[in-house]
């Protein structure tokens, strides 16, 4: 009799920059979404047929990825996307988001093509709550590959 599958759980991951120099907290995130790719498609209308339109696959569209965390200074990922908003300087990355096992192997990742910062925002300040500071780094890439172990 074979054990019963589960679908892997969301909360244990990592995101691995491809970008020097690293720190080990620039791999830990709280959480991580975008991972979406969406096919846009074109309208064709067919003479002489009025109850539908063709529609044709024109390319895919990747949605913007977006990376929360405790606010760290200092860290390489910091520093990659200060310099971007602050100096103008862009350097383009790869990265891996890999979903893990109970023994922390990778069951899934996602291979993360040319990502550049486009968005870092950091989390309201509120003396009247005891919460840590977020930070939330939002890049912009060209697609992404997936692989599976």
């Amino acid at each position: 009799m074979t054990g019963l599958v589960y679908p892997p759980t969301g909360f244990h991951f990592l995101v691995g920059f491809e970008l020097f120099p690293q720190t080990v907290q620039d791999v830990r995130f709280q959480e991580v979404s975008g991972l979406n790719v969406e096919m846009q498609m074109e309208s064709v209308k067919e003479g002489g047929e009025n109850r539908f339109e063709h529609q044709l696959p024109v390319r895919s569209k990747y949605a913007d990825l977006v990376l929360k965390r405790g606010l760290l200074i200092g860290s390489g990922v910091y520093q990659w996307a200060k310099n971007a908003f602050e100096d103008f300087t862009f350097q383009p990355v790869n990265l891996i988001v890999s979903l893990l096992n109970e023994q922390h192997a990778p069951l899934l990742s996602w291979h993360v093509v040319h990502a550049l910062p486009k968005k870092w925002d950091v989390s309201a300040f509120n003396a009247e709550q005891n919460t840590i500071a977020i930070e939330t780094l939002t890049l912009t890439y060209r697609y992404y590959n997936t692989i599976r172990i």
